[in-house]
């Protein structure tokens, strides 16, 4: 029963800080893991474990899926030099920064473990990265590269951290056994994402036409393909992100206006909830990393802070270099350098931007946890993980809406006229697909006057006619590369207000949901 009243305390206070945080302009992750932190020592609290595996799992699995539902190849193509660039040199040269310092301070550390700290620290967590971009306006191409770079950066430094065990364990390691390891987990788990999508697909929309049964497996299916892609060894992370990039470019046409209204509304709520569990949670780790620490807290403290640099200055000299370069080619070449289509100007106020953008989060702890006992300077490891999360989420989110007004980002309407046109092209597949139908326009409001049973049946065969017609074009844009998925998932909202408004059964008298 204790462990039930924590769980409610921590949503109900989620819920609150959250609330405070939209009031107050700040990102709400920064002070959920403040509170978590305070109440950390506060005397008498329980302290609160949190299980490695567990965490990746149950935290990461529903909200890496989520971002990566609504992620547009087609600008991730667009933007390749700058996600990739963040997503696996940024992490590897913060991973080899961080451990040449520990080596550094703490000459005793082995290269193993000073390696693994690297990475457990290098990767900006997904989770946090989406819950505190999407409360502060950002330009398309920013929110693409930064949202981007979340959706990958994890499987770069889980994979060196996975090595960095390995080569402690048996005291040696070699680059080029690794290489086809590293080549088999992501290609491996690419492969296993795209296939059990395509299963899920053949299957679950057969069995499980019900809404709240649909949605239940949608949840299950999440775990379950993180668990399968564990059980056989490939990246869970690269798994779950094929998996769910393949289900927003097949659900769509093959899902009903209810279904997928109801599915987005619990999903928004479910990722929600694990975000603020997983956020307090992290602070809530403080007490047993300070109580497991041995030796002097003040030179931990300032190995932790170190650590807490480097990882920020690395982030930011690769970011800025990076930006640069973009620069100097969209001026060489112009706005079309390396891309099939125009794109936004890069500018030094986003490069600054990017370069701050770099919270931690629930993947870094939960690798620092999943440390075996007896690790070299696993204590140290764990309290530096702890303040890297804890000092980014709180400097960084904190201070990015600031930062935001100070640089003044150009305006940026790419999405808002992705949309006209998408409205514009389903306007014209609808009239299309209404050819030969009786002049209906004003008899259908009309009609609505009357029982449902007198005229709703030709009504909604017409309307169900423009609504498939809308949809089948707005899914050729995206697939045709004229829209990305923002635009995609903003006009595909409004045809399905628009199939709920001619849906017989939530008419008086029609069926019952």
């Amino acid at each position: 029963m204790e462990q039930f009243e924590i769980v409610i305390a921590l949503l109900l206070a989620g819920a609150v800080l959250a609330a405070l945080a939209r009031r107050i302009g700040a990102p709400y992750p920064a002070l959920l893991a403040l509170a978590g932190t305070a109440g950390a020592v506060v005397p008498g609290l329980p302290e609160v474990a949190l299980d490695p595996e567990l965490a990746l799992a149950l935290f990461v699995a529903p909200a890496l899926l989520d971002a990566a539902f609504d992620a547009s190849p087609r600008d991730l193509r667009d933007n390749l030099l700058p996600v990739g660039g963040l997503a696996v040199a940024a992490v590897l040269l913060t991973t080899a920064a961080v451990a040449v310092v520990a080596r550094w301070l703490v000459p005793e550390m082995p290269w193993a473990a000073a390696v693994a700290l690297g990475a457990i620290v290098a990767p900006p967590d997904a989770a946090a990265a989406s819950a505190v971009l999407r409360q502060v306006g950002l330009p398309q191409r920013l929110l693409v590269v930064l949202e981007g770079e979340s959706l990958f950066n994890d499987a770069t430094a889980l994979l060196v951290f996975r090595l960095a065990l390995g080569a402690a364990a048996a005291g040696s390691f070699s680059p080029w056994e690794a290489l086809p390891t590293l080549a088999l987990t992501c290609g491996g788990g690419a492969a296993l994402g795209y296939a059990l999508a395509r299963a899920y697909v053949a299957v679950a929309h057969r069995l499980f036409d019900e809404i709240g049964t649909a949605v239940l497996v949608q949840f299950l299916s999440t775990f379950g393909v993180w668990l399968v892609a564990e059980a056989l060894h490939v990246s869970a992370i690269i798994t779950v992100v094929a998996y769910a990039m393949t289900l927003a470019r097949i659900v769509p046409v093959r899902t009903g206006a209810r279904h997928r209204i109801a599915s987005y509304a619990v999903w928004e709520v479910a990722v929600f909830v694990l975000n603020a569990l997983a956020f307090i949670l992290i602070g809530l780790q403080l007490r047993g990393i300070l109580h497991r620490l041995d030796g002097d807290i003040g030179e931990a403290l300032l190995f932790a802070g170190a650590a807490c640099l480097v990882v920020v200055a690395v982030r930011f000299a690769w970011a800025m270099g990076v930006n640069v370069f973009v620069r100097w080619q969209y001026r060489r070449y112009g706005p079309a350098a390396g891309a099939g289509r125009p794109l936004a100007r890069p500018t030094l106020g986003g490069g600054i931007v990017i370069s701050w953008c770099g919270m931690r989060g629930i993947v870094t702890l939960a690798a620092a946890l999943a440390l075996p006992e007896g690790f070299p300077f696993r204590d140290l490891i764990l309290l530096t993980a702890f303040a890297v999360v804890l000092v980014t989420l709180v400097a960084q989110g904190l201070t990015l809406r600031w930062l935001l007004g100070r640089v003044r980002l150009p305006e940026d309407d790419s999405v808002e006229r992705e949309v006209v046109l998408a409205r514009a092209e389903t306007a014209r597949a609808a009239l299309g697909a209404l050819d030969g139908a009786p002049e209906r326009l004003r008899e259908k409001y009309e009609a609505r006057l009357r029982p449902a049973a007198e005229d709703g049946a030709g009504l909604s065969a017409f309307q169900e006619a423009a609504v498939e017609a809308q949809r089948r074009r707005l899914d050729a844009l995206r697939s045709a590369g004229s829209i990305g998925d923002t635009a995609f998932h903003l006009v595909e909202e409004e045809i399905d207000l628009l199939e709920l408004a001619g849906d017989p059964r939530l008419r008086p008298g029609g069926a019952a949901a």
